[in-house]
């Protein structure tokens, strides 16, 4: 599978801290009283009073309060890790996944990589002309085929997360698909800018079953698009 432009981004410890985290052993769970949370765009890092004393433990971004109760799974040790985000260093933190009864309440939270998908359905928008021109539905529904191959298709934007893994990550729709099956609205990533509620043509590489790390897949997505307003 080719997921070059990804692979690359998610090797980059900055950007993406959870894949570094990755290639680092699991040392199992950790459990413990949140006795601080500090939120980031997509991270929530926690100070946990444990019964080996307190960690450092950093998940993907979640609603944890103060004084809970949480255990951190598949806790991946990293050692003088800085994070650029909130300007410190730790001596030594643990990457991991919300666990227990946090996990259900985490996948009511906005995936930071901006796979929840919106409510509505947006009206027809007019499909892109050319060889490669697709409609949201015809590219979800024909991934298999369109898988590794270029295609354009013409939407729009109705959610953007912007600077995740080094690219912005578009939520386009086109009217087409079922809200039902989530057949109707497609993730593209893109270097580029755009706002909610623009229309474009995105122009771009189709993958399949995407891996970047932290837990989250993806079934589809149009990967590094160019965009045309």
């Amino acid at each position: 599978m080719k997921l070059a432009p990804l692979a690359l981004a998610i090797a980059l410890a900055a950007a993406a801290p959870f894949a570094l985290a990755q290639s680092q052993p699991r040392i199992g769970s950790i459990s413990g009283e949140v006795l601080e949370v500090l939120d980031v765009e997509a991270y929530t890092y926690l100070r946990l009073k444990t019964k080996e004393g307190e960690k450092w433990a950093a998940v993907t971004r979640a609603s944890v309060k103060k004084g809970a109760t949480v255990t951190v799974d598949a806790a991946a040790p990293m050692p003088n890790f800085e994070s650029k985000a909130l300007g410190r260093k730790f001596d030594m933190i643990y990457f991991g996944n919300l666990g227990g009864a946090n996990a259900k309440a985490m996948a009511s939270q906005p995936n930071p990589h901006g796979t929840s998908q919106p409510a509505a359905q947006v009206d027809k928008v007019a499909k892109a002309t050319g060889a490669d021109a697709r409609t949201v539905a015809e590219v979800i529904g024909g991934s298999k085929a369109l898988k590794d191959k270029s295609v354009t298709v013409r939407g729009k934007v109705v959610k953007v997360t912007s600077g995740i893994l080094g690219m912005n990550w578009l939520h386009i729709q086109d009217g087409s698909g079922k809200a039902a099956d989530n057949t109707h609205d497609l993730i593209v990533t893109t270097k580029e800018h755009a706002a909610v509620g623009d229309v474009v043509s995105a122009k771009g590489t189709v993958r399949t079953d995407v891996n970047v790390g932290a837990g989250y897949q993806y079934a589809v997505l149009v990967e590094n698009a160019s965009l045309k307003k």
